[in-house]
């Protein structure tokens, strides 16, 4: 047991504020019980959607819509697509998500598309804590586990069944995502990084075979987890923008690219806790995936480096927004450096031959 934090929204960033008369407006039109909004505050974790807290007199809501400045890129922020997953999700058990209220694809309310759901209390682990958290090993390390286990469920719901087999187009998922993240860090360049096309090049030349399709995540990380306060279980999973149907391994790939390890940059730390003591390694969540899911690992190299380089164009893309003046949030300064961190990463994991 531990003792960390609810997850809680500061107030919202400067340029970012929500129009609250046509919101409130809209909201009380649509949804019956809803209530005027008395509070709003913004969840600061992500660098992709935004997302907001609305407290009314008796409740609270979520509402997430697409990064100012992103019209750009409006295919990776499909706000009704998202609502749709959830809702599915929902609609088929699947108790790992929060429940869906409304979708608007209206962009008069607040000049874009978004949606409201439910707010689910519990803790997040953002990368930011870090340093400050102490969570016992032992428990660090079967949260390790009980990560894995979810995405294992995940990559096992029936895609046919749901009928979310409809939200992507499995056969040739792997090169369409190469060509497609090579494609876009084309378009968001704004720096020579000789590694990034050294990579795209590297991912053309050794594509694997297809594995059986699944749904897939693809964001998948401790500071998408909503746990338990006091038992530190999952109970639910965030941010689905993403999500798609393919290749489950590219899924694991890109979760792999995100956990950092002790001897890692102290830029990758800062967005995963996956470095504090008792934490499975790389290799071991490679190892631990395989044993759940009976699915072969060995080329998991190929999937973690396409993680990496997949990252460093969401990086690249977020950068460029914030060079063109799009978004004024200061955080995003950092990241062409991070851009050049994870290139160099996974050419030394090409060179190594290991995670």
């Amino acid at each position: 047991m531990t003792n960390i934090r609810l997850d809680a929204a500061g107030e919202p960033r400067v340029g970012e504020e929500l129009p609250l008369d046509a919101l409130n407006a809209y909201l009380q039109a649509q949804i019956p019980y809803f209530g005027a909004i008395q509070e709003v505050g913004q969840f600061g974790g992500g660098y992709s959607n935004l997302t907001y807290l609305l407290k009314t007199e008796n409740q609270s809501f979520v509402l997430r819509r697409p990064p100012f400045g992103a019209k750009d890129i409006k295919k990776g922020h499909d706000m009704a697509r998202e609502y749709h997953i959830l809702s599915t999700l929902s609609q088929a058990g699947y108790t790992k998500v929060p429940q869906t209220i409304l979708c608007c694809e209206d962009e008069n309310i607040l000049g874009c598309p978004f949606y409201l759901m439910e707010k689910v209390e519990g803790v997040i682990l953002r990368g930011k804590m870090g340093h400050k958290l102490d969570i016992p090993a032992e428990q660090m390390r079967q949260l390790s586990y009980s990560l894995i286990d979810a995405l294992v469920e995940l990559h096992q719901i029936d895609i046919q069944e749901t009928g979310l087999v409809q939200i992507g187009k499995p056969e040739g998922y792997i090169q369409r995502q190469v060509e497609g993240w090579s494609k876009r860090y084309e378009a968001a360049q704004t720096d020579e990084i000789p590694q990034m096309l050294e990579l795209a090049n590297w991912l053309q030349q050794h594509l694997p075979a297809e594995g059986r399709p699944s749904l897939i995540h693809n964001d998948f990380k401790y500071d998408n987890a909503i746990l338990h306060p006091d038992t530190l279980e999952i109970i639910a999973l965030l941010d689905w923008e993403m999500s798609t149907v393919g290749d489950p391994l590219m899924d694991l790939g890109t979760c792999l690219s995100y956990w950092c390890e002790a001897n890692d940059s102290d830029f990758e730390k800062s967005f995963n806790v996956s470095w504090l003591p008792g934490n499975l390694t790389r290799q071991e969540i490679a190892a631990y995936y395989e044993y759940k899911s009976g699915l072969d690992t060995s080329n998991i190299l190929y999937f973690y480096v396409f993680g990496l380089f997949k990252n460093a164009v969401i990086m690249q893309q977020i950068y460029s927004r914030y060079k063109k003046g799009y978004t004024k949030d200061e955080r995003f300064a950092m990241l062409i450096w991070g851009v050049q961190e994870l290139a160099k990463k996974a050419i030394i994991a090409i060179g190594k031959g290991k995670l």
